[in-house]
């Protein structure tokens, strides 16, 4: 079984008169950065996600906006997360179902462990309850 899904903390750097600067690095990320991109403008009725990863590994974070995030372990273990402030970022370890719904402003940032590759993702969800 993969590790669990967890919430990081990133360090804040700032004030409420100048503002924040919450920092991302390999030190507070639990692998080394091979790829970022982001998610914007995807409209509150649509549902993203729905497949799993063999091997990659993400931190999600909601730059803006407000993200719910379902996760599904292939033991059957559930688990739920609001996404909503920028200096939080949510760890989904490789083997995890996801399910994702986005407020109408939401921006979400996505760090992860690899390159972009087809064959690592599990579009179907009872091949992943299969796969170990």
């Amino acid at each position: 079984m993969s590790e669990a899904p967890r919430i990081i903390e990133f360090p804040e750097i700032g004030n409420s008169i100048l503002g924040y600067i919450a920092v991302a690095e390999n030190n507070n990320l639990p692998f080394e950065v091979k790829r970022i991109y982001w998610t914007y403008f995807t409209p509150e009725n649509v549902e993203r996600g729905g497949h799993a990863h063999r091997k990659l590994e993400q931190v999600l974070v909601a730059v803006a906006g407000t993200i719910r995030i379902k996760l599904e372990m292939n033991d059957g273990q559930r688990s739920e997360f609001i996404l909503s402030k920028p200096d939080h970022g949510l760890y989904i370890p490789r083997m995890v179902w996801r399910t994702i719904k986005y407020s109408h402003n939401a921006v979400q940032l996505c760090i992860a462990s690899t390159e972009y590759a087809e064959q690592d993702y599990i579009r179907d969800y009872e091949t992943f309850m299969k796969t170990a």
